[in-house]
C-alpha cells in the first residue's frame, strides 16, 4: 500500500529543546495510524509541522506526491489535509445541521447567503444531512450545538472536518475530556471511516489507540522509537516498560 504521507528527517527546535529530531513517519493511505508517547515527547509539535501551524527548521513533508513542507495552513487544507476540530468553531447559537451546512458551504465556495435563504439551499441541506448519518447524528440535526454534551460536540466538530471531503485528517486527542461512554461513541464513529479516509490520530487512550489503529508509531524525544502493528508495539520491551506500564 502506498504511503499517503511520509516525514522525512523532520527537525524543530525551541532555543535548547528539540521538540522534533530527525523524525521519520511514514502513513498508509486509507489506514489509521496511531501517534503515542509521553508527556514532552512532541507530538503535539510534529501534528502542528505536519497542519502548517509550524515550519520544520529542516527536513521534508511529502503528502500525495507533492512537498508540502512550506505550504501554509489553507493550502494543505484545500490540497486535502486536514486537522479535526480547526476547520471552524462551532456556532452554539446554530443547529447541528447548521453547522455542517456551514462547513460545506465555505469549502465548496458557495456564496455566504442570507442564512435564511441558505438553510433551504438542498446543495448544502441533503449532503450535510448525509455527513450527519454517517457519524450517527442525523437525529440530532436540528438540535442547537450549545444543547449538545461534550463528547456530541467533539462528534459535530469532526463532521464539520468530514463535510470538507478530507484525504486525510490529523486528529489530536480526539477523545480528550469524554467518559467512557462518549469515546467508545466516538470509536464507532472512527472505525469505519478505515479505507476511506487516512487517518493519523494522537492519543492517549491506550484501548482506544490499539482497538483503531492499523499501525503505531511511539514518539520519545522528538524522534520515533518503534512503528509497527498494535500487536508489535505493545510486545516491544522498550514501549511496554516506558510507555504502557508493563514490566
Amino acid at each position: 500500500m502506498a504511503n499517503l504521507l511520509s516525514v522525512n528527517n523532520l527537525h524543530k527546535s525551541f532555543g535548547a529543546l528539540q521538540a522534533t529530531d530527525d523524525l521519520k513517519l511514514n502513513v498508509e493511505t486509507g489506514t489509521i495510524h496511531g501517534l503515542i508517547g509521553p508527556n514532552g515527547a512532541g507530538k503535539t509539535t510534529a501534528i502542528n509541522q505536519l497542519s502548517g501551524e509550524l515550519f520544520a527548521d529542516s527536513g521534508t513533508i511529502l503528502f500525495d506526491g507533492e512537498n508540502i513542507t512550506r505550504w501554509p495552513i489553507y493550502k494543505r487544507a484545500q490540497f486535502g489535509l486536514q486537522r479535526s476540530y480547526q476547520i471552524t468553531s462551532l456556532f452554539p447559537e446554530f443547529s447541528v445541521l447548521d453547522n455542517v451546512a456551514i462547513a460545506i458551504q465555505a469549502t465548496d465556495g458557495h456564496s455566504f447567503r442570507f442564512w435564511g435563504k441558505a438553510r433551504k439551499d438542498k446543495s448544502l441541506i441533503d449532503p450535510a444531512m448525509a455527513v450527519l448519518e454517517q457519524v450517527g447524528m442525523d437525529h440530532l440535526a436540528h438540535t442547537p450545538a450549545t444543547d449538545l454534551a461534550h463528547g456530541q460536540q467533539r462528534q459535530l466538530e469532526l463532521a464539520m472536518t468530514l463535510a470538507t471531503k478530507p484525504k486525510m485528517l490529523l486528529l489530536d486527542e480526539p477523545m480528550a475530556g469524554m467518559g467512557k461512554s462518549e469515546s467508545h461513541s466516538m470509536m464507532e464513529v472512527l472505525r469505519p471511516l478505515k479505507g476511506k479516509i487516512t487517518i493519523l490520530m494522537v492519543e492517549h487512550d491506550m484501548d482506544v489507540v490499539f482497538a483503531l489503529a492499523d499501525h503505531v508509531s511511539v514518539l520519545v524525544r522528538g524522534h520515533c522509537l518503534v512503528t509497527g502493528t498494535p500487536d508489535e508495539v505493545r510486545a516491544h520491551p522498550d514501549v511496554r516498560a516506558a510507555y504502557l506500564g508493563e514490566e
